[in-house]
């Protein structure tokens, strides 16, 4: 047995990761799952009726696998681009709140932000936020975020040339992927002060919405819960 000693004065014992190395590792798992992912959507959009050439440009452009889905959903149940657009903003209007919580994160240049904005998505966020210091948080942000865009526009591309062959992807599970991913990012948020109490709120708040409104208003509706906690925490200073 032998160490590496770091400049910090610490030491890596064989067998065991740096935080460095867990939040490539990490990054990478997260970024090969919404890859599978994206196969699926872009199977489901060039079966709704878009090109490879235009599944991969709302891939690239957009970025939000959420809104994407809901967009093609709607063109596929006949609906026009107008009337398939205003969901899936609503559900993308969710990434704003994220970079509204990422600003020890983001860079101050506008430049480099406007690049950032790109990669503000809820893998990037929930894995920055995991993270105890800013330099942590910044590498965690970046390394999921580009893991995740290079990956999901790589499956989208698989998917839309694979056309209909796949088949519904619902038979093969991969609309279970996203959901699970993100609970396993949340996970460490709940040792925060009230993050429980929020947590279940937020659950609440979107199980009594889900079957009387649209999707994606139960979602945001949910932060809602956060109020309380907050306050809470500003009055004990």
């Amino acid at each position: 047995m032998f160490a590496v000693a770091c400049p910090s004065g610490s030491a890596i014992m064989p067998g065991r990761m740096s935080a460095p190395d867990r939040i490539v590792r990490d990054a990478a798992s997260i970024g090969l799952a919404t890859g599978v992912y994206a196969v699926s959507f872009g199977v489901l959009a060039v079966a709704a009726g878009l090109s490879v050439a235009q599944t991969c440009a709302l891939s690239l452009l957009t970025f939000t696998g959420a809104s994407q889905f809901t967009f093609v959903s709607v063109v596929a149940a006949g609906g026009s681009v107008a009337s398939a657009f205003p969901p899936a903003l609503l559900l993308a209007a969710r990434n704003g709140i994220y970079a509204l919580s990422l600003k020890q994160v983001l860079p101050r240049s506008r430049v480099r932000q406007a690049l950032d904005a790109q990669l503000v998505i809820d893998e990037s966020t929930a894995m920055a936020h995991a993270q105890p210091t800013p330099e942590r948080k910044r590498r965690a942000f970046l390394a999921t975020g580009v893991s995740v865009f290079v990956l999901w526009n790589l499956g989208t591309l698989i998917g839309a040339a694979a056309g209909e062959g796949l088949g519904d992807p619902k038979d093969l599970g991969l609309d279970a992927i996203f959901p699970a991913v993100f609970l396993a990012l949340l996970a460490p948020q709940l040792r925060r002060d009230g993050a429980v109490g929020a947590a279940i709120g937020g659950a609440a708040l979107a199980v009594v919405l889900l079957p009387l409104t649209p999707a994606g208003v139960p979602v945001m509706v949910a932060v809602l819960a956060a109020i309380p906690a907050l306050a809470s925490r500003r009055a004990r200073g």
